[in-house]
């Protein structure tokens, strides 16, 4: 019977299949959000009424509880509504153009067995830009400064929890050290 040496590498050599699996899932993942996020604007942009709608009625805050110590943070001017959901079309545009070429590079990276921080700093610029929509915009400033959880009608505060949870998800994935190389870019020490 043979023993390993003491001194045998804990992980698998980087060009073993498994070595790639975390970029392979950081890769996927990464496409993932990108599709949502892309199909989320382009829905906002052909169908910019919906949302438009939406986003109206949470900064007005006409389906809350209309409580008075409240009701001064409201936004009435449609000009303004108007605005701020341009503004949120554009950011999530952004962010879907970072996530897709995020995943293109990922794929590069794939191919070559090497190289994965460039993707992981688009990756990681893309997905951060999702995680301020969704928890700082949505969940922080509509849920709360506007009381979106408030409303029957208007209320995005459960969307708004699963993109934040799928792109934290995705965040970490994309972080976590591998035998292929750890997050800054450097092949895993051997021992």
């Amino acid at each position: 019977m043979t023993t390993a040496p003491t001194n045998a590498p804990d992980t698998e050599p980087a060009d073993a299949p498994s070595g790639r699996t975390l970029p392979a899932a950081a890769a996927l993942l990464t496409g993932t959000v990108a599709l949502y996020i892309a199909l989320v604007a382009f829905g906002n942009i052909t169908d910019f009424g919906t949302n438009q709608q939406f986003v109206r009625h949470v900064l007005a805050m006409d389906t809350t509880f209309k409580d008075d110590d409240l009701m001064w943070r409201a936004v009435t001017s449609t000009g303004l509504q108007d605005a701020a959901y341009v503004a949120i079309i554009v950011w999530e545009s952004v962010a879907a153009l970072a996530l897709i070429a995020a995943t293109v590079l990922w794929a590069g990276a794939l191919r070559r067995r090497s190289g994965y921080a460039r993707p992981r700093r688009v990756g990681t610029l893309g997905l951060v830009m999702i995680l301020l929509l969704f928890g700082a915009g949505f969940i922080g400033v509509g849920g709360e400064w506007f009381a979106m959880w408030q409303s029957e009608n208007w209320n995005g505060l459960d969307a708004a929890t699963r993109v934040v949870t799928l792109a934290g998800l995705v965040l970490v994935v994309t972080h976590l050290p591998s035998a292929a190389g750890r997050a800054d870019g450097s092949k895993a020490p051997r021992n």
